[in-house]
């Protein structure tokens, strides 16, 4: 059964820094686009990153550009979500889909796009 995995959450102070990942049972992550998403508490569910399929390009929403970086390892069937200089309105549930139209279009942010989720991973930034 193809399985999205999350893993690399916790508690973290304001400025500091976390590496999520996005691992793939039963299927190939490098043939498909992922995205990140994450839903805070009485918040909708936000697309904060996306890397395609084939030239691995990249998009993020503004409130994260500069911090965030999305990387594959296709050897490891994974995907990345490096967070540095982390803020308190980081604070989310944090998601990773996969779109097997493979290409992060300006759309990338549709979760309606994606036909696999992972369940989740919890990220606090708290002093």
């Amino acid at each position: 059964q193809e399985q999205l995995v999350e893993s690399g959450g916790g508690l973290v102070q304001p400025g500091g820094s976390l590496r999520l990942s996005c691992a793939a049972t039963q299927f190939i992550l490098d043939y498909y686009a992922i995205g990140w998403f994450r839903q805070a508490p009485g918040k909708e569910r936000e697309g904060v990153s996306c890397i395609s399929r084939s030239d691995s390009s990249t998009r993020y929403v503004d409130s994260v550009k500069g911090r965030f970086t999305i990387s594959r390892d296709k050897a490891k069937n994974t995907v990345y979500l490096q967070m540095n200089s982390l803020e308190p309105d980081d604070t989310a549930i944090y998601y990773c889909a996969a779109d097997p139209a493979g290409f992060c279009s300006g759309n990338y942010y549709n979760s309606q796009l994606y036909h696999y989720w992972g369940q989740g991973t919890q990220v606090t930034v708290s002093s």
